[in-house]
């Protein structure tokens, strides 16, 4: 059952008959194109940048993609997972280049954002940057949040913080390959180490290493044969371009291993499903591959469980970073997911 037929049951048949309104027939006219961003160059996808400064002073890198004259009055507003930064979403920022506003940002010491202290190095932390962020650059209309892995944790700390917003200002919410607890942390760091050091920080040496980060970072360096091979083993699911995995490589190795080791704590912590159902309030789709080594499936399904009437898509095969791995899917769904949205406000 399509996310479309869920609202129709939850009670929105009124406004899922108005899909006949200007947004709605403008959105279906300019459908996402699946295959946008093929072409490009991974990380050449760029706007002017701005500064958001977080509460505690952290300046943040934004960058936002302004739409073309008549484009559909709704911002999406892309959130990135663990030790990458805001690049790992190239194939859907191309999808959406003109046809919405789109707000993406570097996570707090991820990027070409600034460093946290380690003690504001946490979830809930993430939660209040993405408020920040909103604020700055996202004052009026409505908002689409779309989290990956990490980026979809700091959707459910922001949900739990702010439930007040949903419905009025976030009129949609997308979590891929994520959860909101009970995460097995070891998974977090074999694509982000190589595996002989990650066996061992995963049994809980990852304080003691973290205070030799610069040598850590060394052997990073040092095995990125190794390590590239981890990022496709833990990464994809599929048989994936090798441009692909080396892209994702470089922004894993490009994270300092204090920043790793600084967030790490923050992940066995996390323990938020009970802040999920604010989600139900809104058209909330969930996506994760069956393959995914990071946060495997049962996550997802989950969150499915847990926030009502949301549309569940399992990507058969599909490891960590579906956004790459299968963008083309990925785009066809968020396309149909900000039809929804749109839909939705028109009859507002």
């Amino acid at each position: 059952m399509g996310l479309r037929t869920r609202i129709l049951g939850a009670g929105g048949a009124a406004g899922l008959a108005l899909a006949g309104t200007a947004y709605g027939v403008a959105w279906r006219r300019r459908r996402l194109d699946g295959r946008a961003g093929e072409d490009v160059a991974f990380g050449s996808l760029r706007s002017d940048p701005l500064t958001v400064v977080a509460d505690d002073g952290v300046p943040l890198h934004v960058e936002i993609d302004e739409p073309d004259a008549g484009a559909l009055p709704l911002t999406v507003v892309l959130v990135h997972g663990y030790a990458l930064n805001l690049d790992c979403w190239h194939f859907q920022r191309a999808a959406l280049r003109g046809r919405v506003r789109t707000v993406l940002y570097d996570q707090r010491s991820h990027g070409r954002s600034g460093r946290s202290s380690r003690e504001n190095a946490t979830i809930d932390q993430l939660g209040e940057d993405l408020r920040r962020v909103l604020e700055e650059v996202v004052p009026e209309g409505p908002v689409l949040l779309v989290g990956h892995s990490m980026g979809g944790m700091s959707v459910v700390a922001f949900a739990e913080q702010h439930p007040h917003l949903f419905h009025d200002r976030i009129t949609g919410a997308c979590l891929i390959s994520t959860t909101a607890g009970g995460l097995d942390v070891g998974r977090l760091l074999l694509p982000v180490v190589p595996a002989k050091i990650g066996l061992p920080l995963a049994r809980g040496t990852i304080a003691t290493l973290a205070r030799r980060a610069g040598a850590v970072d060394g052997l990073r360096r040092a095995g990125r044969s190794v390590a590239t091979v981890a990022t496709d083993l833990f990464a994809f699911g599929d048989k994936v371009p090798t441009s692909y995995v080396e892209f994702v490589d470089q922004m894993l190795s490009a994270t300092p291993f204090e920043v790793v080791a600084g967030f790490f704590p923050s992940f066995g912590a996390l323990d938020k499903f009970h802040a999920v159902d604010v989600l139900s309030d809104v058209p909330t789709l969930i996506m994760c591959g069956t393959a995914d080594r990071v946060t495997s499936i049962g996550h997802s399904r989950k969150l499915h469980s847990r926030i009502r009437d949301s549309r569940l898509v399992e990507l058969d095969g599909a490891g960590h970073m579906v956004i790459l791995e299968r963008h083309q899917q990925i785009n066809d769904e968020l396309d149909d997911l900000i039809d929804v949205v749109l839909d939705q406000e028109g009859t507002r």
